[in-house]
């Protein structure tokens, strides 16, 4: 596990692709919390909720970065470097 993330500068700004989890929303399924792709804005779901959606899109796509939208959080999780860090806040 590395100390920081080494994907950082492939942050980009996204605008979130729907309301909720993708794959839930067309599925009629729910989410706990949803993350956001920071390289395409793809939204999906949390590893709490039973899509596990958004580490689904990591592992479809390898996008390293996503980040909570959840109100009040910024933190981001890069799935290659198994590091959180803070982001921009809202």
């Amino acid at each position: 596990m590395a100390l920081e993330c080494t994907h950082v500068d492939g942050v980009r700004d996204v605008t979130p692709s729907a309301l909720g989890c993708e794959e839930c929303l067309r599925e009629g399924s729910a989410w706990f919390h949803l993350r956001v792709c920071r390289t395409c804005g793809h939204v999906g779901c949390c590893d709490q909720s039973p899509g596990r959606h958004a580490t689904k899109h990591f592992h479809a796509t390898k996008h390293p970065i996503m980040r909570s939208i959840e109100p009040g959080e910024s933190w981001m999780w890069c799935y290659i470097d198994e590091v959180m860090f803070e982001g921009e806040p809202d």
